[in-house]
């Protein structure tokens, strides 16, 4: 646990030394003194973040389920994962000579802290307190779990811009191809076109009536999501993960945000299209998580609604233009946060976290780059 604490004060620390530049162009030669010295420090943040991803050994909820998936991929057996994951281990595998899973590891979280950070630097209002949010809200350490949704969970956190803009067709073709790497992810299709319209009250009656069947027409619900996602049938999925309880962490920050949002939406969200849209996901995610909480992973579905509290709460803040009330906004939000980070730390040895305790393979000299040689 000291490790991450060391990690996430560290790159915290240089994130708050970043100041983000409208027309920054790392292509250019007109970098200043200051800006030269972001990029420094946004370089060293993904150095850490990508080392300490990078060595991991046994750490991830599904560790073990990846080593064998890699293995089974490497030798032609069969596989339930997507073309797109299956094709990119081929690659890997046969550049680096051999089945080879850590290699494996190592560029997912290439990739995914990339983009990660990339989003937040470019599509955040402050990129310091939404890089403090994205640490502290444990969505970093959580990539250690389930390496294809995370990239799948960047990629539609980047695809935001589109959605934005109404640029429909790049967004559906970005989210499409994502599919081949997580097929989940194609719910983000119909929930981030619902986020991004203005809600009428005959729209949102129609919302909620919808909630209202979803929460008692289990069995139908179930059966259509069963046919969508068949790999599920007679597993452990059909429980884990599922109900108030396994999700009263996401639940209650929803609600934290929503009252929040309640509180600026008069003066700063209503008729701001970007933060309107960030609100409704957030309303989405908590209809989800109460009325549809039966449903099969039902967190991952919600991930793809909530992660965007890292981009709303910083933009918030920095609306409030009275400097005594955004300093207070400040200190509240770093304390719930840190809290929160307190609770996420405190399950990280749990079934279905995992996190917890970190080993790495720099520590052990026996070859692991064989899936039978660590099982």
């Amino acid at each position: 646990m000291m490790l991450y604490l060391l990690v996430t004060a560290v790159t915290i620390g240089l994130a708050y030394q970043i100041r983000q530049t409208e027309n920054h162009n790392f292509r250019t030669k007109t970098l200043t003194r200051r800006q030269g010295f972001g990029t420094l420090c946004l370089l060293a943040i993904f150095c850490v973040l990508f080392l300490l991803s990078a060595l991991r050994l046994e750490v991830g909820n599904d560790y073990g389920t990846y080593v064998d998936t890699i293995h089974e991929i490497y030798v032609g057996g069969y596989v339930v994962t997507e073309p797109l994951f299956n094709a990119i281990v081929k690659f890997l595998c046969l550049l680096s000579g051999g089945e080879n899973y850590l290699l494996v590891f190592a560029v997912f979280g290439a990739l995914t802290i990339a983009l990660y950070l990339k989003v937040l630097y470019e599509q955040s209002e402050n990129f310091p307190l939404a890089f403090f949010l994205f640490m502290t809200l444990g969505i970093y350490f959580r990539t250690f779990n389930t390496v294809r949704f995370y990239l799948a969970l960047a990629i539609t956190m980047y695809a935001y811009r589109f959605v934005l803009k109404k640029q429909y067709v790049k967004f559906v073709l970005l989210i499409g191809l994502t599919a081949f790497l997580h097929k989940s992810v194609l719910v983000v299709i119909p929930l981030y076109w619902i986020a991004r319209q203005k809600w009428k009250k005959w729209q949102m009656a129609c919302l909620g009536v919808l909630a209202i069947a979803v929460a008692f027409g289990r069995g139908l619900v179930m059966e259509v999501a069963l046919r969508l996602y068949p790999s599920y049938v007679d597993t452990i999925y059909l429980e884990q993960g599922t109900g108030f309880l396994a999700n009263a962490m996401s639940l209650g920050r929803c609600i934290v945000v929503l009252l929040a949002a309640l509180l600026c939406y008069k003066n700063y969200i209503a008729g701001d299209e970007e933060l309107e849209f960030y609100f409704r996901l957030n309303i989405l995610a908590i209809l989800l998580y109460t009325c549809a909480s039966y449903l099969p992973l039902v967190g991952r579905i919600g991930y793809y609604l909530t992660t965007s509290h890292i981009l709303l709460l910083p933009a918030l803040v920095n609306r409030i233009t009275e400097e005594k009330k955004r300093k207070w906004a400040m200190v509240v939000l770093i304390v719930l946060a840190l809290l929160y980070f307190a609770l996420f730390l405190k399950t990280g040895n749990q079934e279905g976290v995992r996190i917890l305790p970190y080993k790495s393979w720099l520590f052990y000299e026996k070859d692991f780059l064989n899936a039978g040689e660590i099982f």
